[in-house]
């Protein structure tokens, strides 16, 4: 029988899985996530499960590893990620305007050079290489990849192809083209897309070179697979190459998981982690999936992924004061400190000076330590920065002694943003571990975290509870509060495409009073508002048992936390298959001409059926091709065709294109013993 290892690297904790195809999990397990070197955390997670082989298996006869993460999800939620470049071609300095590019970037270079092409494919200038060329030779010291977009590039690659060529000739880092992550039109969200993308490789080839070292250390030689945003697979090589299709891996995987745990037919999904919740929907036994483009941290990409509303709210979120919101959780991940000080004894002592103390003291509760090693060929950090990142050489650092004044505390924030520095103070975890909903880590230091809450200055209408066990229920009520809410605004927005953004004052108040305890309501209350869901509520990740039965109480649903619900996502990592979707366009630039817009050149016809034909003929080859790459076996083809023509009035149809899709779909090759 094929053992399968299944592993997922998650903003708190990695899970491996051990997965027979027809018994289903054998064993699991689970290691702290260690962002510094992900192969700590990885180790940790295989040596607990490996010793559960099956008798007389030995890990050489593993016959495929497969793995999600959450880590390109959680990098753009929190804004961190590795230095880029991006050369935009023939787009005009309006295109920063649009899509949230600019914010997206932020102090990213930008370089805009002649080039791009019409909606037709044909050039509407030059490019202009010498541009390129001294970009490029400026900036590649400085970054850490490149990302390339060009006008139409969708139409026409040419120039896209052209500057790939050149930065790989001139330099050593990566680049990403817009054109390879997505068919579809709208330049300025496909410079996003391929931004993100280039922002991503560094720590993807940090956590693929880290698997493949674990398992050649481990004897396994079997294929390596990384689960796509779609919830199907695909080769670590490829995954290297298109990290953006990694974004929402672990909501995908978890998705593929929870239908394989369950048996669930259709529900509404929630997958909470450490740094983030999820929700999706499985129906009829399959994800719902979002063709416009995954929405992740507010950024809205064209990566076609499964219809998951991200929201940053997760075991470790951290709690925090907000001058407009009063007490809140998120978005931000910390490290709670019950863990780090099981991580490091000597936080403990600090923290109990701490609470000893009556001194106004800022940042009390609060460190500092290095969560990575810096940017393989990133710039260096400024000299401040430096001074800082040298203070957590031995480990974490507390805040009240670190930031002495604002340029510190801007140069560790700036670390913070690179996702080399993280910040530990409390959390709902940390809160969990005082109210026994939690165990495992330390409760002593989860109980001064409390305490050293609480002497914080009062603000925006918050005020101190009695005790730092009203806080911590206090804490858990937001967990369930936020939760409640980001469940209902997912369902919302999906069957009425209204976010809470335009919910207005009557909206908010109804969702905030359905979901607030019935046993808190104003005795002269005049109405009641009671929000269901009609579908049963399927609650995935480690935390779930000690916040879902409230939130499903609220809901007014069925809840569902199915065996080995906490390691959903390593278990939807081997259960699921490879599949390819290529598309192309043709569109009529004249009357009686037909164009076919092909990733490897156009080509015209003079009859609509020629072209598609030519169309469906590549589409089918490329799609093949990228599915065997992609480490698929037995393929299955599946093909689509769109046609929009226009009807005017008296019945003349004008033609105005076609969109041809095929689909090549297949399990992972197994090794062979």
């Amino acid at each position: 029988m094929p053992i399968l290892l299944g592993l997922d690297t998650g903003g708190t904790y990695t899970d491996a899985v051990l997965f027979d195809p027809d018994q289903g999990v054998l064993a699991s397990a689970k290691a702290l996530t260690t962002k510094h070197n992900l192969s700590i955390g990885l180790k940790g997670a295989i040596e607990k499960v490996l010793p559960h082989l099956p008798a007389g298996i030995r890990p050489a006869e593993i016959a495929l590893v497969s793995m999600s993460t959450t880590l390109a999800t959680n990098a753009i939620v929190e804004a961190h990620g590795a230095p880029i470049c991006l050369i935009l071609a023939g787009y005009d300095s309006k295109a920063l305007e649009r899509a949230n590019l600019k914010q997206a970037l932020g102090s990213d270079p930008v370089v805009f050079i002649a080039g791009g092409h019409k909606p037709s494919g044909d050039e509407q200038a030059p490019l202009d290489l010498e541009a390129a060329r001294a970009a490029i030779l400026e900036h590649a010291p400085k970054v850490a990849a490149f990302a390339v977009s060009g006008y139409f590039s969708v139409r026409n690659p040419a120039h896209e192809l052209a500057l790939r060529d050149l930065i790989r000739d001139l330099s050593d880092r990566p680049v990403s083209c817009g054109h390879e992550l997505t068919s579809k039109l709208d330049a300025p969200r496909r410079a996003l897309t391929c931004a993100l993308n280039a922002r991503l490789i560094p720590q993807l080839q940090q956590l693929i070179r880290s698997v493949a070292g674990l398992m050649q250390e481990k004897g396994i030689d079997a294929p390596l697979m990384v689960v796509k945003g779609d919830g199907s697979l695909m080769d670590s090589a490829m995954a290297l190459a298109c990290p953006v299709e990694t974004i929402l891996s672990g909501p995908a995987a978890s998705l593929v998981g929870a239908k394989h745990l369950s048996g669930e037919d259709t529900v509404i999904v929630s997958d909470m982690g450490g740094t983030t919740t999820d929700i999706a929907m499985l129906k009829n036994g399959r994800p719902v999936l979002n063709k416009e483009g995954a929405t992740v941290g507010g950024w809205k990409t064209m990566v076609e992924a499964v219809a998951v509303h991200t929201y940053g709210l997760g075991g470790d979120s951290e709690a925090r004061i907000d001058e407009h919101h009063g007490f809140t959780l998120g978005p931000r991940r910390v490290v709670p400190l019950s863990l780090l000080a099981m991580q490091y004894p000597a936080v403990l002592d600090i923290m109990r000076q701490q609470a000893e103390s009556d001194e106004m003291v800022q940042y009390r509760g609060q460190f500092a330590l290095r969560q990575r090693p810096l940017d393989t060929g990133a710039s260096g950090l400024s000299a401040g920065q430096q001074q800082v990142w040298d203070r957590l050489a031995d480990g974490p650092v507390a805040l009240s002694d670190m930031i002495v004044g604002p340029a510190i505390a801007r140069n560790l924030q700036r670390l913070v943003d690179r996702g080399l520095v993280v910040i530990s103070s409390l959390t709902p975890s940390d809160a969990a571990h005082v109210l026994d909903l939690q165990t495992g880590w330390n409760r002593a230091a989860a109980e001064l975290a409390a305490r050293l809450f609480l002497k914080r200055t009062p603000q925006a209408g918050w005020h101190p509870p009695k005790d730092a066990e009203t806080l911590c229920r206090d804490v858990v009520e937001r967990v369930v509060l936020q939760s409640g809410r980001a469940i209902l605004d997912a369902v919302i927005n999906t069957q009425a495409r209204i976010d809470d953004h335009h919910w207005g004052l009557l909206g908010r108040y109804l969702v905030q009073h359905s979901l607030s305890p019935k046993d808190t309501a104003p005795a002269d209350d005049l109405f009641d508002a009671v929000l269901s869901l009609k579908h049963p509520l399927l609650a995935i990740g480690a935390p779930v048992g000690s916040y879902y039965p409230e939130i499903a109480k609220r809901l007014n649903t069925r809840l569902v936390i199915p065996k080995f619900a906490e390691v959903s996502n390593a278990v939807g990592a081997v259960a699921g298959g490879i599949m390819q979707r290529v598309t192309a366009v043709i569109t009529s630039p004249a009357e009686g001409l037909f164009r076919a817009h092909l990733a490897s050149g156009n080509k015209d016809f003079h009859e609509l059926e020629a072209a598609c034909e030519h169309v469906r003929e590549w589409a089918t080859a490329t799609a093949t091709e990228l599915a065997k790459a992609a480490g698929a076996a037995e393929i299955e083809l599946f093909h689509e065709r769109d046609d929009k023509i226009f009807e005017q009035p008296g019945g003349m149809k004008i033609f105005m294109e076609s969109n041809i899709a095929a689909t090549a779909f297949g399990r992972p090759a197994l090794a062979t013993a």
